[in-house]
């Protein structure tokens, strides 16, 4: 079986990054900082083995900003495109943002994180 390879870009193309799968796991996670950083109701990631993750080109252009004092947001310092989260607690995992995936991300979404803040003005399913 050939393995999954996830690619992404940023909205201005400066920054592109490549993944080994398999994907663990892809979540919504509506906790306040993924919507302040989303502008969004969520940010919605997938999560995947550290080690077959690269940036194909731009990684000079990615900042990090440390929302917690373990959690680090990956952004495109041009155009803003959050890129990934991941945390320094577990070093061997990044979850990438499935908005900058190109082709889109075709798997499911299995979890939904810190449903406590989801914002009241989301659609009932």
């Amino acid at each position: 079986m050939e393995e999954q390879k996830l690619r992404g870009r940023c909205l201005c193309g400066l920054v592109a990054y490549e993944a080994a799968g398999p994907v663990s796991h892809a979540s919504h996670c509506y906790c306040t900082m993924c919507q302040k950083q989303h502008g969004a109701a969520a940010g919605t990631y997938a999560n995947v083995a550290r080690a077959g993750f690269r940036f194909e080109r731009g990684e000079e252009m990615v900042t990090e900003y440390a929302s917690s004092e373990h959690g680090r947001r990956g952004f495109c310092r041009v155009c803003g495109s959050t890129l990934y989260w991941r945390s320094e607690q577990a070093p061997d995992r990044i979850a990438l943002t499935l908005g900058t995936m190109e082709p889109e991300y075709d798997g499911p979404v299995e979890r939904e994180l810190h449903t406590d803040t989801k914002p009241k003005w989301l659609p009932v399913r």
